[in-house]
């Protein structure tokens, strides 16, 4: 038997092989041949436009949308099993089977007709558990006649694994597996060794020829090392090229760092995913921030490439253009998602365009070949001061004339929540003694608060049509930053766990000393002020060496490290002077210029306060609805065709169309529909893509915060999704869930 959950959150016990004759053609022979049959790539194309030709499933029969199967991966984080939660895979279907991963990162393939499970691999085999984590948003197809595999990344590797049997292809790397710190760098060149710096690939890498492109993921803080983009050989997983995100003594860009920044400097990575123009073999690619994410005082400059839109020659990793989306990020602005390739009518002529939507709500439309805006962008004065001691803020940001902002760019009175009366003074005693104003304004001590640190834009990716229609989900939530001394309060000189704590976890956590800033709680970042009441030492190190939710593995600190951070987190280190990094600078003291590049790892004399969501008393955003937007946007003209909430909150039945913070991405079909869960309500949707109208909403049975896949089998249209759940404080799940269409009755 099987337990499903229906519209309108009843609960439906049903045989599961009693979908099956029901779903519209189910007694097919063979597989039909139909082209866009396959979901063959993340992001469903190589252009990453989550399009699909596929039109059985229609606006005038998408109400009758049934669940066709379940897989349940085993993972659902009971009490005997703490691995469920937080899927963010987006899985791929070739040839009738669906290729996904777990909550704890293992790879598996079911028939994509029935759910039945084929195999899955585990990249933790044998390791007890000792095991890393972190989210997983799909894996990369290649494949050479009979030569057939999955790659993906899991901890610090990239495996390959047959697809027809998920063994580990013995011929690839290490047998089966190669190490992504290839190509970041060594000891001799950067200082200081790399073997043991944290990085992952958790969105996956493209294809092009015998080429698997990569970006990674990594710390944001001073322990991270450079983001440079690499190609593998899918076949030997030998490394191919690398580009310097940051950029080596001689090459273009290295003069908007401080010299030898590539030594302490980490980040500008492209960790949200890439897309591939396969005429013009040019891979795009967009970066994130470098670290520190709020300090910049020791890498002034434009800081090129990081926060850019890259176009690289796919063949050899050599630039070709480049476009900055922010310069010198000061407000942890990456590029969240993948590019889209577009075609668009502009002034009159067909142009083949790249569009990336921000962090901040902002789409920068640019042509393919050269980079150039299609739209005007303005390079408009932002603030400069105040700024924090040894800072130097970029004096221009770029701003697109069109299409308009998708999401809310400043806070102002007007915008602050009037849902109670509580909560509006609350709000608007916080806004009055911050900083407040242009969202460009330099992080201080006093605080600020600001729009565009969680998205805007996220990183489940948007979708075009052929007709260049974007349809971007954002969010608009408010984020509470305030930045503090690297020290002790009480003056002592900074311990050595306290100096591992400030680059490796202070970032998302804020001090130990404080709960996330005395605000209503962000649920998925917890305060770690009184840790040890809720975690004992042992469980605190099975989290530092596994990860745990949307915190990653690690593993990469030696043991002594790890113990030096426990120690500091539950108050058993006394502090001792360390000489190596100096930390404390007092606020009102002039930084004076170093003679000698810093340390590594980084820390920075100044730290942000943890990513701290601002909510109201009652724990819900601080601003008034929308709170979670669905739009589509023409690229041919940069006007909007519509935009409708995305979601609600169950328990304000007197505010149904709220929206919610969204996490996942949508799917768009010929069919006329756009596909999307991704909210705090835990449905899949189904929306008419024509004027944004819900046609059908089922409730999975967790949230589902990853981004649909639609495809054919043996002439039966589905969509599937994972059903991992996981964030904004809601149950954990580990299941895939598919859909296919009731056969009507006579």
């Amino acid at each position: 038997m099987m337990k499903y959950y229906g519209v309108n959150g009843l609960t439906l016990t049903v045989l599961l092989l009693s979908f099956l004759p029901a779903c519209r053609n189910a007694g097919a022979a063979h597989r039909e041949s139909t082209a866009g049959s396959d979901w063959p790539v993340y992001g469903g194309n190589p252009a990453g436009n989550r399009y699909s030709s596929l039109q059985q499933i229609d606006t005038g029969n998408a109400n009758r949308l049934v669940p066709a199967w379940v897989y349940d991966t085993g993972e659902n984080n009971t009490a005997e099993n703490n691995e469920g939660g937080d899927i963010q895979c987006q899985p791929i279907v070739i040839d009738g089977i669906l290729y996904g991963t777990t909550p704890s990162m293992k790879l598996f393939a079911v028939d994509a007709a029935t759910g039945k499970e084929r195999w899955k691999f585990d990249p933790f085999s044998g390791m007890g558990k000792q095991k890393g984590r972190h989210p997983l948003r799909g894996v990369t197809w290649w494949q050479d006649g009979d030569d057939r595999r999955i790659l993906y990344g899991a901890g610090s590797m990239l495996y390959a694994v047959n697809a027809e049997n998920g063994q580990l292809v013995d011929s690839f790397g290490d047998h089966g597996k190669t190490d992504l710190h290839q190509g970041i760098g060594d000891e001799q060149s950067l200082g200081h060794p790399v073997n043991n710096l944290g990085i992952r690939l958790t969105t996956p890498g493209i294809i092009y020829r015998d080429l698997i492109i990569t970006g990674s993921s990594m710390s944001e803080s001073g322990d991270a090392p450079p983001g440079y983009i690499r190609a593998f050989s899918a076949r030997t997983g030998k490394l191919a090229w690398t580009f310097h995100t940051i950029p080596l003594p001689g090459e273009y860009g290295y003069d908007t760092w401080p010299d030898s920044a590539y030594r302490y400097m980490g980040g500008a990575n492209c960790w949200a995913g890439m897309v591939l123009d396969e005429k013009r073999g040019i891979v795009y690619a967009g970066t994130g921030s470098p670290t520190n994410d709020f300090y910049g005082g020791d890498r002034k400059g434009q800081n090129l490439f990081a926060n850019c839109i890259l176009a690289l020659d796919a063949k050899t990793g050599k630039r070709i253009w480049h476009y900055q989306t922010i310069h010198h990020d000061l407000w942890d602005r990456d590029i969240p998602c993948q590019p889209n390739l577009v075609t668009v009518r502009h002034h009159g002529k067909l142009i083949e365009a790249v569009a990336q939507a921000t962090k901040d709500g902002l789409i920068f439309l640019l042509d393919r070949d050269s980079g150039k805006p299609l739209f005007d962008v303005q390079e408009k004065p932002v603030p400069v001061s105040p700024a924090l001691p040894g800072e130097s803020p970029w004096p221009t940001q770029p701003l697109p004339d069109r299409p308009a902002p998708f999401s809310l760019q400043e806070l102002t009175a007007s915008e602050i929540t009037t849902r109670t009366k509580e909560g509006n003074t609350y709000v608007l005693d916080r806004y009055l003694t911050s900083m407040y104003g242009s969202k460009f304004m330099p992080p201080s001590q006093q605080g600020s608060l600001y729009f565009g640190m969680g998205g805007g834009a996220e990183w489940g990716g948007n979708a075009a049509d052929p007709r260049g229609i974007l349809y971007v989900n954002g969010n608009n939530m408010l984020w509470d930053i305030r930045m503090r001394v690297t020290k002790e309060e009480n003056g002592h000189t900074s311990s050595h766990g306290q100096l591992l704590f400030q680059a490796s976890c202070m970032g998302c956590h804020g001090g130990i000393d404080r709960h996330a800033g005395g605000q209503p709680g962000h649920a998925d970042i917890p305060s770690l002020s009184e840790a040890g009441s809720r975690l004992n030492r042992e469980a605190i190190q099975a989290v530092l060496l596994n990860g745990r939710g949307r915190m990653p593995s690690f593993r990469q600190l030696a043991g002594a490290d790890r113990n030096a951070i426990m120690d500091y987190i539950l108050h058993t280190e006394p502090p001792v002077k360390i000489n190596k990094i100096k930390t404390a600078i007092p606020v009102a003291t002039p930084v004076k210029p170093k003679k000698t590049i810093p340390g590594f790892p980084y820390v920075a004399p100044f730290v942000n306060n943890g990513l701290h969501q601002f909510r109201d008393p009652g724990n819900y955003p601080a601003v008034k609805p929308p709170w979670g937007t669905l739009n589509a946007i023409d690229l041919n003209t940069g006007d909007y065709r519509w935009t409708v909430p995305l979601g609600y909150y169950p328990a304000l039945n007197g505010m149904p169309a709220t929206g919610t913070e969204n996490h996942g991405g949508p799917v768009v079909t010929a069919g006329g529909l756009l596909f999307i869960a991704a909210t705090y309500d835990m449905h899949l949707r189904a929306f008419n893509s024509r004027n944004g109208q819900v046609l059908w909403q089922y409730l999975l049975p967790a949230g589902g915060f990853a981004t649909p896949v639609t495809y054919m089998v043996n002439g039966i249209q589905y969509v599937a999704i994972a059903a991992g759940g996981g964030r904004y404080s809601l149950k954990n799940g580990g299941k895939y869930v598919a859909f296919c269409l009731r056969e009507r009755k006579p």
